[in-house]
């Protein structure tokens, strides 16, 4: 037996063995949100007079939402003089303008509403946040991004929440604007559904720590406060925040039926682009929180669900790894009786695999919606996820280079249910070939030769799995390749909207 077939004996059981644990996580949560029920949870009645609400709105060149989040936020029905609102605008556009105006008329028909600028744009949505909260005058400060669109009662719904002194903030549900708009909307309204309905969900029902998601919540300024405040040291400082908050002994509330709504990227590469934000921040909280998570006052499984919390993209490095070793696994264990059974008991843990088919399953069972109707787009979502795993991998490479991480906003085009036909790839805001396709597709290539390696080989368990890996990257680079080049062809119609549209709003603002 050589060295190389024992080190690969041993990555692939150890990786398939995290994988299962990761698959059993899942269960778990589906499990515990399946008991709960479907019933809507009972919501607390409001506990004495309404405290004073600061509503932040961070924006950043969101030209065709940031009047749709203005008008929102001017529509809560919260008591006009306890209710401040904060456009925390970081604009290098026209964005600014527009914000500018929309501001102007809700404050002349009475609205608390401030235009808040900032020299530059240093920390990014954290520094802003911070920056908003220096003058804020709220107890409670709700946070909503440009691309949501809360419901009037949804301040008064989500105060009342707070009916215990350690409750540091409040998290409402995303729902979802334009789910039906194309195939990466549908998936990726199956995605968040899953997290929201299953996982965050479970995590409140069990008190375990889990996190503000950015948006469509509500803190507790002292929490902020206490916790250390807004921070910009990693990609997702709502993540960072509400650990740091978790350690200090605030907890978390999950209102699973207080839904906001909000517009999913319909641009493949700005899916990718948040996914991207998404796994390297969490791999930096990790890093930088684990250490005193362990050493906490807290429960066993409350770390470890914190742990398998803040490691949650290290999923798609393991896929990365197993992909990568396959064909020396299926060449090395021919003909070694032994290995070939012990690779045969790390087939067991391939029946991770199933593991978010029953997250998302259940996910939109708890909706209330048949779920075996969902079969196809729950086996697309588990394949599309899979082939993400070079972009994780890239955000875990960044941050083991030391590469500096700048907070990258995923552009939003104003899509809505029953709105009007907007044509996204006309309009502004469009990211540029992204290099790293090139390599999901070779990478793609290699895990289908792999496949067709096992087949002749008769390792049907790598096979399979090889195959699945294969698809996602070759589906996910295809997607990406073929919205940009349908962007690069309507270069010459967004130049002409672009003009169109830089003349209307030049001619609004001198009016």
């Amino acid at each position: 037996m050589t060295a190389p077939l024992v080190a690969a004996g041993i990555v692939y059981v150890v990786a398939s063995a995290l994988l299962v644990a990761y698959g059993f996580n899942l269960v778990y949560f589906s499990v515990v949100a399946w008991r709960a029920g479907r019933q809507p949870t009972r919501e607390p009645a409001p506990a004495g007079p309404p405290p004073r609400v600061t509503v932040q709105l961070p924006i950043y060149n969101e030209l065709y939402v940031s009047e749709r989040i203005i008008a929102a936020a001017c529509r809560l029905d919260y008591p006009a003089a306890l209710l401040q609102i904060q456009v925390l605008d970081d604009s290098t556009d026209e964005t600014t303008a527009l914000v500018a105006g929309a501001v102007r008329r809700a404050r002349a028909s009475g609205v608390d509403i401030s235009h808040v600028r900032r020299a530059g744009r240093a920390g990014f949505k954290a520094g802003a946040l911070a920056h908003g909260l220096a003058t804020a005058t709220g107890e409670f400060v709700a946070i909503f991004d440009a691309d949501f669109v809360p419901e009037p009662d949804f301040l008064r719904r989500a105060v009342a929440h707070f009916d215990a002194p350690d409750v540091g903030f409040v998290q409402a549900r995303w729902g979802h604007l334009n789910p039906g708009h194309s195939w990466l909307t549908r998936l990726q309204a199956l995605a968040i559904d899953a997290h929201f309905m299953v996982e965050q969900h479970g995590r409140g029902l069990r008190g375990h720590w889990f996190n503000f998601n950015g948006t469509a919540g509500i803190w507790r300024r002292t929490a902020i406060e206490d916790a250390g405040g807004w921070t910009a040291d990693t990609l997702t400082e709502d993540l960072d925040l509400s650990y740091r908050a978790h350690l200090r002994g605030w907890r978390g509330r999950y209102a699973r039926d207080l839904v906001a709504p909000a517009e999913l990227p319909a641009h493949m590469a700005g899916f990718r682009r948040q996914q991207h934000r998404w796994a390297r921040g969490s791999l930096e909280c990790a890093v930088k929180l684990l250490p005193a998570i362990w050493r906490a006052d807290a429960r066993l499984a409350i770390k470890a669900q914190a742990t398998a919390h803040l490691l949650g993209y290290g999923v798609h490095l393991l896929l990365f790894v197993l992909t990568v070793i396959y064909p020396l696994v299926v060449a090395l264990a021919g003909g070694h009786t032994r290995v070939d059974l012990l690779f045969g008991t790390a087939y067991f843990f391939g029946l991770a695999s199933l593991a978010p088919a029953v997250f998302f399953a259940t996910g939109q069972r708890q909706l209330g919606r048949p779920w075996w109707r969902e079969a196809g787009r729950v086996a697309a979502i588990t394949v599309i996820g899979s082939g993400l795993m070079l972009n994780s991998v890239r955000a875990a490479l960044q941050i083991v280079l030391g590469r500096a991480g700048e907070f990258e906003r995923t552009a939003k085009f104003g899509l809505a249910a029953g709105g009007p036909a907007k044509h996204w790839m006309r309009q502004r805001y469009q990211l540029g070939f992204d290099p790293i396709v090139l390599a999901e597709a070779a990478l793609g290539s290699y895990a289908l030769a792999t496949a067709w390696f096992a087949f002749t080989t008769r390792t049907w368990g790598i096979m399979l799995y090889a195959a699945i890996f294969g698809a996602g990257l070759l589906a996910v680079a295809a997607a990406t390749a073929s919205q940009s080049i349908g962007v690069f062809r309507t270069r010459a119609a967004r130049e002409a909207h672009v003009r169109r549209e830089r003349a209307r709003l030049a001619a609004a603002h001198a009016d």
